[in-house]
């Protein structure tokens, strides 16, 4: 097999460089101080694994279903969140020989609340959607932010869907902001 060269060595790494990209504009949404005072979602890893995990598992819908791009990139964005996730372990100084096993078990949860996410959205369900969040995000406590972050939900799959193919394959992605005025549906 002969190395690729050229301009086809940059055609084939642009879905991995968007995907890298646009799972940090998932990251930096996902790290709105409101969601960790306001909503009360617990500023732990887990807190951040599952607000991280939404935002993905909605740029992720838009790109699955839409034409190529968009299967390639939604794929970039998966590799480049556990890719993430695989460092973040190692930093904080998982051993080796179980960061496999932590990243597959993250990797299953977050397929779990992706599918849960997006049978609600598909049936137009809001409290489903809030039930969903209020079981993963606060884990069984009370869950006083659940129908704020059910509703940003789909405010975040209304804005994504309104982002065109261009712009994601460039690597941009704009999350609507959880400000204080924002009320359930």
């Amino acid at each position: 097999m002969q190395p690729v060269t050229g301009l086809a060595f940059w055609r084939r790494r642009r879905p991995e460089r968007a995907g890298f990209l646009l799972y940090g504009c998932a990251v930096a949404a996902a790290r709105d101080p409101i969601f960790y005072t306001e909503l009360a979602v617990p500023d732990t890893l887990d807190g951040r694994f599952d607000l991280i995990g939404l935002h993905v598992s909605l740029l992720i819908r838009r790109l699955r279903h839409d034409q190529e791009p968009g299967p390639a990139l939604a794929q970039a964005v998966f590799d480049a969140m556990f890719a993430d996730m695989d460092i973040n372990l190692r930093e904080l100084g998982v051993g080796d020989l179980s960061v496999g096993k932590k990243v597959r078990a993250m990797w299953e949860a977050f397929h779990g609340r992706a599918r849960a996410y997006e049978t609600a959205l598909d049936a137009g369900d809001i409290t489903a959607l809030e039930a969903a969040l209020a079981r993963n995000v606060w884990r069984g406590a009370p869950a006083p932010g659940a129908a704020r972050l059910a509703s940003l939900a789909r405010a975040c799959e209304a804005a994504l869907e309104r982002q065109s193919l261009a712009a994601l394959a460039a690597g941009s992605a704009t999350f609507p902001t959880p400000n204080a005025t924002q009320s359930p549906a």
